[in-house]
């Protein structure tokens, strides 16, 4: 099957460095990557263009504002795959991070993971060199301090094979959350079309990221299903930027909700080439 990791950046590209790497360690390989920049930064487009040894797509827009709901639009247009794994561009996969998606992936099913905050400190050793990721991912018990940081989800960092015994045990009997990540979740790309993409009328929010789109997805008839502890990735750590949801764009969400209006107004289709992209 066909993948297509859509990254949602802004800028940030020694970050965006990072992942590429990971990529490239992939153990799935059938797969594109879509870069798509909220922004149409230089010095982005120069670093993209040297990327080798990945199929690589980069889509722009014009930098005004947070739009993160656009050029993840954009970025769904521009793909070719029939299965859309959508992460961000400060979190960095496994090397099984494809491959568990694609294993787990089902028809009428979105996939939900998690991820692993990393510390101040230890981002800065893995942005210098001084610690590589695929040792953290290998050897995660060597940093089992990171357990004790807060809010670092460490726990979401050991790996369960999707085929292997322990994982379909523990899904049955576990009761886990499944509500949707932004930075870490997939589904069919006919999917995504058919719910006409991310809202992009929720302004700067970040309404439309995850909590906007898991009811729709929900209310579509779609079961999103917790691919925590097999489809893992590391959040390399920033200052937090919370973005206001204000009280308008909550009604208009939930409003939205009561009347199960799933399929959003202003998505793909606001797009000149959405038509072209159903091809």
């Amino acid at each position: 099957m066909r993948v297509s990791v859509i990254i949602a950046v802004y800028k940030d590209i020694e970050a965006l460095s990072l992942i590429i790497e990971a990529l490239k360690q992939q153990t799935y390989k059938n797969f594109e990557v879509v870069i798509a920049e909220d922004g149409d930064n230089a010095a982005m487009r120069d670093y993209v263009a040297t990327i080798k040894g990945l199929d690589i797509k980069h889509t722009t827009q014009e930098d005004s504002g947070v739009r993160k709901a656009r050029s993840q639009n954009n970025g769904i247009m521009a793909s070719s795959g029939e299965y859309l794994i959508f992460i961000d561009g400060d979190c960095i996969p496994y090397t099984t991070f494809i491959e568990a998606h694609v294993a787990l992936a089902a028809q009428r099913t979105v996939l939900s993971g998690r991820r692993v905050n990393l510390s101040d400190s230890l981002t800065q050793k893995i942005k210098a060199g001084v610690v590589k990721i695929i040792d953290i991912e290998k050897h995660l018990y060597k940093y089992i301090a990171l357990a004790f940081e807060k809010n670092s989800k460490y726990e979401y960092g050991i790996y369960l094979s999707p085929t292997g015994w322990l994982y379909p045990l523990l899904s049955k009997f576990r009761k886990r959350n499944t509500s949707i990540l932004g930075c870490n979740f997939s589904c069919f790309r006919e999917d995504m079309i058919a719910l006409n993409g991310f809202d992009e009328g929720y302004g700067e929010t970040s309404l439309s990221d995850d909590t906007d789109l898991d009811w729709r997805f929900r209310s579509f008839g779609l079961e999103i299903k917790s691919c925590k502890n097999v489809a893992n990735q590391f959040h390399l750590w920033h200052p937090y930027n919370e973005r206001d949801i204000g009280s308008f764009y909550w009604e208009k969400m939930v409003k939205n909700k009561e009347m199960s209006r799933f399929v959003c107004e202003n998505g793909l289709n606001i797009h000149s080439a959405y038509s072209q992209s159903l091809e």
